[in-house]
């Protein structure tokens, strides 16, 4: 049975950023009466979660999916398409969660898929060299300033884990810093005071991290320069470096100040150690170049995936070839991968960065993503409900707060319970939002004006019943 929703049409033919123009998004509406929600028929999602958790731990192969956070079961897809999910219940919903970032060009986009099934045929895996890494490493080199040298792996945790190990190999120290909230992927050193699933599930640091492990790691608060110099000053000449994300996605949508990041840089340089973005978010996502490109700071070091692979497992690390040689077999630091540059993901990434370096994609993703998040606080404000959230490019987030929100201390502030009302209401409206207050949501190249209006007077219908 096909739940009675939003069946919003996208533009056939040529892309939206080059087919679609602006449309003002209306004043306040006048709430007389309040509608009943929509049916939302789940019956085969619960039958298959409910199989699922004899099968998976808690049912699922990652833990926000489980929708812990917000009540209810899971959504079980059967397939995607453009700006659209459909479940296993035939429900159609306008998807802002995309795979947690990678869709940027829209799920299962022709042209991509075209590439793929190409690739098909000559393999699938080499075990070997192939001229295809070549060409998204040059892509890659390209456009991320603070990139001379690129290492591809298979996974965003993959390419952490290897990057702290090489801050580490090239500094000769081995304490590192990073954010609270800030997620950097579940390896030991990085789920301490952990973003992402981490703040979702409400976890404590993480059990079976060794407590030698925890010590090397210190965490500061973001958009603080003042705390990460106490910890230099704390820890002379014992810090390899800092990571953090130059937009937080992993504990809601926030953004840095630019002299928060300047300053960052300043101190790595003074103290000799190492910058890394982890740009695994952020990264071909809110810039041709990155965050390090948007708010021009370089960094040592970055790390990449998600969007570089097009929909496939991808994973990068690069940066200045003085610390990237450091890497096996150029040197002495370890790190190896079966899958690594796999010609499939390489030739998604290829085709993905290609479309969004076409001339108009980024504005496009700027313009609809700001009149999608302005339309929805401005839903949020009418009803009575404080909110605060913004954009940059197609990366988005809010929060049921008055504001403003800088750093994971600030987030905490935010009514997680309503967020749950809000996030089931718009399922009922058919609207599929990231099942976490504390995930940023995004938009792609296939959401179309239409797409934006109808997810807009869903969050008015939305806001009026919660």
């Amino acid at each position: 049975m096909k739940m009675q929703s939003l069946r919003a049409k996208s533009v056939q033919g040529q892309r939206p950023f080059t087919a679609q123009r602006p449309r003002t998004v209306r004043g306040s509406v006048s709430v007389r009466a309040v509608a009943a929600p929509p049916r939302l028929i789940t019956k085969r999602s619960e039958e298959i979660f409910k199989e699922a958790q004899e099968l998976l731990p808690g049912g699922v192969n990652s833990p926000v999916r489980a929708f812990r956070s917000v009540g209810g079961g899971p959504i079980v897809f059967d397939r995607v398409k453009g700006a659209y999910c459909y479940d296993v219940d035939s429900n159609k919903y306008i998807d802002y969660v995309g795979s947690w970032g990678p869709a940027i060009v829209g799920h299962a986009d022709d042209e991509v898929n075209a590439a793929l099934k190409a690739q098909i045929d000559k393999g699938t895996s080499f075990g070997a060299p192939c001229e295809l890494e070549n060409v998204l490493a040059k892509m890659v080199i390209d456009r991320v300033p603070s990139v001379e040298m690129v290492r591809f792996v298979s996974s965003g945790t993959e390419a952490c884990l290897s990057v702290l190990r090489l801050m580490r190999a090239y500094t000769g120290r081995e304490k590192i810093i990073k954010f609270t909230g800030c997620y950097h992927g579940h390896a030991d050193s990085f789920l301490v005071k952990a973003g992402s699933g981490v703040i979702t599930l409400g976890l404590p640091d993480s059990p079976g991290v060794p407590k030698s492990t925890a010590a090397a790691t210190l965490t500061a608060t973001y958009n603080n320069l003042e705390s990460v110099k106490e910890l230099f000053a704390a820890n002379k000449g014992e810090i390899a470096g800092v990571i953090l994300e130059p937009v937080v996605g992993n504990s809601g949508f926030i953004v840095p100040t630019k002299e928060f990041l300047q300053g960052l840089r300043e101190v790595c340089t003074a103290e000799g150690a190492v910058l890394c973005f982890d740009e695994v978010m952020t990264g071909f996502r809110i810039a041709k170049g990155c965050a390090q490109e948007y708010f021009g700071i370089t960094p040592d070091l970055t790390t990449m995936g998600k969007v570089i692979g097009g929909g496939l497992p991808v994973g990068a690390y690069g940066g200045k070839k003085e610390i990237m040689k450091m890497v096996a077999p150029a040197g002495p630091m370890y790190q190896a991968g079966t899958l690594s540059g796999n010609p499939m993901a390489m030739t998604a990434g290829i085709k993905t960065l290609e479309i969004l370096g076409r001339p108009g994609a980024y504005e496009y993703l700027e313009r609809i993503t700001k009149r999608l998040i302005d339309g929805i606080m401005a839903a949020a404000k009418e009803h009575g409900h404080d909110i605060t959230g913004g954009n940059i490019s197609g990366m988005f987030g809010f929060f049921f707060c008055k504001g403003p929100v800088s750093c994971f201390e600030d987030a905490l502030a935010a009514d997680t319970a309503k967020f749950a009302r809000f996030h089931r209401a718009m399922l009922e409206e058919g609207v599929y939002l990231a099942p976490s207050q504390f995930e940023a949501g995004f938009t792609s190249l296939a959401h179309t004006d239409a797409d934006v209006d109808a997810t807009i007077a869903a969050a008015r219908r939305a806001f009026a019943r919660i």
